[in-house]
């Protein structure tokens, strides 16, 4: 590619039916077929793994733990074998990204000169914590000596969304296998084929076959029998509140184990009145409701203005959303990304057609210049005058559709960021650092960006959500040791 991105090609691109279990793939029945979003082909099978198939995956996890010593080596020889891994994901970027991008909502441009790549210095980013972390010595009376020691837990169960599956599948199997764990993974049964070979990758470049495994199915299936199994430690799961709610339960019901849960969001973005530069805080309001179509957990999909700038602020975010490139995922200048089913852009439908029966007002409803026929594509909406008892803004919609709501006082507009039951993210835009940092204080959420909104590739910056956001971290040091287990342990010394 000579450092550009160019159209890749649809032809040859044939995913396989199965599992990666003990580092080989497994065949297996196809189960239902699964569709390119972009145009609605079905372009490959996909398996349903039973309970059986589950139960294969796990022991093959408990015997690599057993046999390799992969959770007992030295710490610095597994973050080597880590990074070994990385390297190998990101020098087969094209391929990684080719697999990516014709299944699901990424566009090929960025799932290759982003996604692969922060998959890879994410994988870097947990295998420096190998030979970092210890347990503690106690501070005990002078005759005993009190020591904290670190364990892996075993095998983790790992249930990851279809909006970034190569990403999300490292926040998760990273930080468990540099913790010394075995990991059982299920991908979405919408996006089930770049992590298999993101798998193989591993172990070719040494990870013990059996450490890294992936089934596929469906959640009320595969997923269901994966958190109720009782070789599995621990669970950590990204995806609704709803099936995060179910997770919780079934990890209960069958033998209580920790989980990590990164779930929904219905982040605001809060505009003060104080703001200077309005055409580039915009754009930043528009990107974080318009990138991947807005299926993306912290999407700031509530727009809170001041009265003051709420015009000025309104006309700058028609233009900037009136017009989207959206196009196939396999072209390199598609900058919008299809919805990943005809089912969630109806849904997306049908929460817009209530708000506006109940009064809501359109502002704006994109034009999608070059959708494919056939695509399950969403035009980017802008709302007004939409009540906060309306579902579009209490509920988590997870498409390109933003509300507006005014204030006429800070009190006011921190108050409204509040009045949600989620708590992922929030955006706070102002040229008063002390009223950025109170906000910050007491906007109830487990992120808060004052005058950016998203992530920079600063991977010690934990995310997770507060209320029903969530349970505990991914990324950070918090998600590293959430993946390790700590044993007491007094020596009486003669």
């Amino acid at each position: 590619m000579a450092g550009t991105i160019t159209d890749i090609q649809m032809d040859g691109i044939q995913p396989f039916c199965g599992h990666y279990i003990d580092g080989r793939y497994v065949e297996d029945e196809p189960a239902f077929d699964v569709r390119r979003p972009s145009d609605g082909v079905v372009y490959a099978s996909a398996p349903n793994a039973d309970a059986d198939v589950v139960d294969r995956a796990v022991r093959a996890a408990q015997a690599a733990l057993a046999s390799s010593g992969w959770g007992t080596c030295a710490p610095r020889d597994r973050a080597r074998t880590l990074r070994r891994w990385a390297d190998l994901i990101e020098a087969d970027k094209e391929e990684l990204g080719r697999l990516e991008a014709i299944g699901s909502t990424r566009p090929v441009s960025e799932a290759v000169a982003w996604d692969v790549p922060f998959t890879a210095e994410g994988i870097r980013f947990f295998a420096e914590f190998a030979d970092k972390h210890g347990g503690d010595v106690a501070a005990t009376q002078h005759d005993q000596l009190g020591l904290i020691i670190s364990e892996p837990i075993g095998v983790v169960g790992a249930i990851v969304p279809w909006n970034f599956p190569l990403v999300m599948g490292s926040w998760k199997c990273a930080p468990a296998m540099a913790a010394g764990n075995a990991v059982v993974l299920k991908p979405s049964e919408m996006t089930p084929f770049s992590i298999m070979r993101m798998a193989e990758l591993a172990v070719e470049a040494g990870v013990p076959a059996g450490i890294f495994n992936v089934v596929n199915g469906e959640g009320h299936s595969t997923g269901d029998a994966l958190v109720r199994h009782e070789g599995i430690g621990k669970v950590t799961f990204t995806g609704s509140t709803r099936t995060g709610a179910a997770i919780m339960a079934a990890c209960a019901e069958s033998g209580i184990k920790p989980v990590t849960l990164e779930l929904g969001g219905k982040s605001p973005q809060v505009v003060f009145a104080d703001v200077k530069d309005l055409d580039r805080v915009a754009d930043t309001v528009s990107r974080a409701i318009l990138a991947n179509a807005g299926q993306v957990c912290n999407a700031g999909s509530r727009l809170l203005l001041h009265r003051d700038v709420a015009e000025p602020m309104i006309e700058r975010l028609v233009r900037l959303v009136a017009q989207s490139d959206a196009g196939p995922t396999w072209l390199a200048n598609t900058n919008f990304s299809p919805i990943i089913s005809h089912k969630q852009r109806d849904s997306i439908e049908r929460v817009v057609t209530g708000a506006t029966q109940a009064g809501a007002k359109v502002l704006v409803r994109g034009d999608l210049q070059n959708a494919s026929d056939g695509g399950s594509y969403y035009a980017p909406t802008i709302l007004d005058k939409a009540g906060s008892d309306m579902s579009v803004v209490r509920d988590e919609v997870f498409g390109p559709v933003m509300t507006v709501q005014r204030f006429d006082d800070n009190d006011e507009g921190i108050a409204l960021a509040n009045d949600t039951h989620y708590g992922l993210a929030a955006g706070v835009y102002t040229s008063d650092m002390s009223l950025g940092l109170r906000a910050m204080r007491e906007i109830q959420a487990g992120t808060v960006w004052i005058n950016r909104y998203g992530r920079t590739a600063d991977f010690i910056i934990p995310t997770g959500g507060y209320k029903q956001s969530g349970i505990g971290k991914d990324l950070g040091r918090y998600a590293f040791e959430s993946n390790l287990r700590y044993k007491s342990a007094l020596i009486a010394i003669d």
